[in-house]
């Protein structure tokens, strides 16, 4: 059977990424929602379950830029869940779909179009950076607040690095706004890839490539992220 025509019956592709992280402004550090242990700890209490199960990264944290996308991430009060949006390439061109997790669609439009009525409905903009780690996993990271602006000072300048050189963070950089004290991760390159870790990158490039030809086809396909906090401090409004 041809293999192009099997394709018309495959299952939809689910995002091939690993570990979805966010910067905890409080712990100063990147942190993520393991659901393997979550699932081993079927019968303790909810308190003890999301104590063990967000992890903390230990700083230096070290990975590879592979892509960059945008989406809408936060919480709404009228329907006590997560709000949630379909992920775009380019945000001044590409429409977002906007939708609490219950309930009906919050905005649909440019992001600039519809961002007041997002941020009243309790959303905010963030950005959504694919990754590899230092052991090849395939990961993403959620930015927020003021952590956008410190990655776009950062990337401004020096985009055209990113494709072969490693990312560090090792220190979280402090901050205010008002009477609001946050923290943001402070990012810097950690040495160019090896032909090894170019070869690893360039595939699991592929495997972020392929699923993402697929995914922004579908407009409103929701972002498969796992107990992103919308209650950090750092919810400061940046785009």
């Amino acid at each position: 059977m041809s293999s192009n025509r099997t394709k018309a019956f495959a299952q939809p592709l689910s995002n091939p990424a690993k570990r979805f992280l966010e910067w905890k402004s409080n712990d100063k550090t990147f942190g993520y929602y393991d659901k393997s242990i979550a699932e081993s700890m079927k019968g303790k209490s909810a308190d003890e379950i999301k104590e063990a199960a967000n992890v903390k990264i230990q700083l230096p944290f070290k990975f590879l830029v592979l892509d960059q996308l945008h989406t809408v991430s936060g919480w709404n009060d009228a329907t006590s869940s997560g709000i949630y949006s379909n992920e775009v390439k380019f945000i001044s061109k590409q429409v977002m779909t906007v939708k609490p997790f219950k309930g009906n669609e919050i905005a649909k439009g440019l992001y600039a179009d519809i961002k007041e009525k997002v941020k009243n409905a309790g959303g905010h903009y963030v950005k959504s950076i694919y990754i590899m780690l230092e052991d090849g996993t395939l990961a993403n990271i959620q930015l927020k607040g003021s952590s956008v602006q410190q990655w776009g000072e950062f990337t401004n300048k020096s985009l055209s690095r990113l494709p072969e050189e490693w990312v560090v963070v090792d220190k979280a950089i402090e901050g205010k706004k008002g009477s609001v004290r946050y923290t943001t991760p402070g990012f810097k390159f950690g040495g160019s890839l090896s032909d090894s870790e170019a070869n690893q990158a360039d595939l699991v490039f592929d495997e972020l490539e392929t699923y993402l030809k697929a995914y922004l086809i579908k407009e409103e396909s929701p972002v498969e992220v796992a107990d992103l906090d919308p209650t950090d401090d750092d919810d400061l409004d940046f785009i």
